[in-house]
């Protein structure tokens, strides 16, 4: 068994009913959502709603859930395998903003086998130190732990904390 991680950009009327008619194939497949992006406020011309969705699968089953998907109707707008198979998440604590987060979430990925698919941050005071959690994923586990030996040296030099793994074991 070979898991990828997906990433469908679907277009859904807007109504009840319609992300579940997506995520029942996904799941009935044995696909795990890892995140989904809903912004009700994004009409496509067709005036539906884009709907993101990523999630992990075996490989094998991708083209029947294509399929799947395609025989209810849904509108497909754009699908990709990503090879980022391993998974980690961190909490950065400081003056993340002051230090440019975008230059310390670059860092992660100088060779397109690591980014950062997912940031959650918090800044309490204009001028007070923020905290930040970041999911990192990489083409495999010895990627990953490149990527976070490149954020480990930023965060050094910006003098921000970085606490890893926030949920998973160490790699």
């Amino acid at each position: 068994m070979s898991e990828v991680l997906i990433t469908l950009i679907v277009e859904l009327e807007d109504r009840p009913g319609q992300l579940l008619k997506v995520l029942q194939p996904i799941s009935a497949l044995g696909g795990n959502i890892v995140g989904i992006i809903h912004q009700r406020g994004k009409k496509t011309p067709l005036n539906r709603l884009p709907v993101e969705i990523s999630f992990k699968i075996d490989s094998s089953k991708v083209e029947n859930l294509i399929e799947e998907l395609k025989s209810l109707g849904i509108i497909i707008r754009s699908f990709n395998e990503v090879k980022l198979t391993a998974t980690t998440s961190v909490l950065l604590i400081g003056h993340l903003i002051h230090t440019d987060i975008s230059d310390t979430i670059s860092s992660i990925d100088t060779d397109g086998e690591a980014e950062c698919v997912e940031m959650h941050v918090s800044m309490p005071e204009i001028s007070g130190p923020s905290t930040a959690i970041i999911t990192i994923s990489a083409s495999g586990k010895e990627k990953l732990k490149e990527a976070l030996e490149k954020l480990r040296e930023v965060c050094r030099r910006k003098e921000i904390t970085i606490i890893e793994p926030v949920n998973e074991e160490l790699i």
